[in-house]
């Protein structure tokens, strides 16, 4: 979800560049825009003195202007957060039965899993990703099946061996997973 909002967000910001600054080069260029756009001739400003100054005595005009910039600012804030926030698990708590704890690393963990869910029968590409916290992670799955392979054997087979071998080794109660199957495409049989 957060991905397909990013994409909305820099396309429409992107073609809003777009518009405006073809517009402007356009107009700069000696075309002929209709009379509503914000630029009409080639040596016209963005604002004049009568318009920048128009709502300047209202008193709603100077708290709208810093709400509205403000509320761009905590979007465009919230959108960098958004973007820069690390998504999958770097590190996984073992429990060593001691009182101590072991560290494995998420990515040793996941080549794991995956190594091992690609040699399933009927898989022809899997992709593990880890997500949540340290002591209870979670686990997202994608899988590409082979033309004929069948789904629902490919999914007990991946929670039964794969899933619960490093639920098994990490100590770990459970291991929530999210899983994807797609199906790959093959070529048409021929028919003699």
């Amino acid at each position: 979800m957060q991905r397909i909002v990013n994409r909305v967000l820099v396309g429409l910001v992107g073609l809003a560049l777009i518009v405006t600054g073809g517009s402007v080069l356009a107009v700069g260029l000696g075309s002929r825009w209709p009379t509503w756009w914000i630029h009409d001739d080639r040596h016209d400003v963005l604002l004049s003195n009568a318009e920048r100054t128009h709502y300047r005595d209202a008193g709603w005009w100077w708290p709208t202007v810093l709400a509205v910039l403000a509320a761009v600012v905590l979007l465009a804030l919230w959108w960098l957060a958004a973007v820069l926030r690390r998504r999958r698990l770097t590190e996984v708590l073992v429990d060593t039965g001691d009182g101590e704890g072991a560290l494995l690393r998420g990515r040793a963990m996941e080549n794991a899993i995956t190594g091992e869910a690609a040699r399933l029968e009927g898989v022809q590409r899997a992709h593990v990703a880890l997500t949540g916290r340290r002591t209870a992670p979670e686990a997202r799955v994608q899988l590409l099946l082979q033309p004929h392979a069948a789904p629902g054997e490919a999914l007990l087979r991946l929670t039964t061996e794969a899933l619960a071998n490093a639920r098994d080794s990490a100590g770990l109660k459970s291991l929530p997973t999210e899983v994807s199957l797609r199906g790959a495409k093959h070529s048409a049989e021929r028919v003699s």
